[in-house]
């Protein structure tokens, strides 16, 4: 487990160095997840050295969240005064995800689906 701690560790670091490096408007944890996915993937890093880590993380996600909610208790103000295009913006994009999930899971079942009849003949 310490292995894959270590692996994660490297591979968000690396991900710290190139956004900084590289003047980029993405965060460096999305950038290194990103490099750990593309190491998975090849074969470079193997799913068994990662995933017990990952699996302790992932079991305690909800304490990463705590400083988050609390810092929302410094614009309850702020919130009271915006609620409305909050309210709105919620929705919209909630809808929006919903949708756009929706639209690919078809698009991939009839991908699917077409490559099974392709398979057939």
């Amino acid at each position: 487990m310490v292995r894959g701690f270590a692996l994660l560790l490297l591979f968000q670091f690396l991900g710290e160095v190139l956004s900084r490096a590289l003047h980029v408007p993405v965060p460096g944890n999305v950038i290194g997840m990103a490099l750990l996915l593309v190491a998975l993937g090849r074969g470079w890093v193997s799913f068994a050295a990662v995933s017990e880590a990952a699996e302790l993380l992932l079991s305690h996600m909800a304490l990463f969240f705590i400083p988050a909610g609390v810092g929302v208790m410094l614009y309850f103000e702020l919130i009271g005064r915006e609620w409305l295009p909050i309210v709105v913006a919620f929705f919209v994009s909630s809808f929006a995800v919903m949708a756009a999930t929706g639209w690919t899971a078809q698009l991939l079942d009839r991908s699917q689906c077409q490559g099974d009849d392709d398979d057939g003949e």
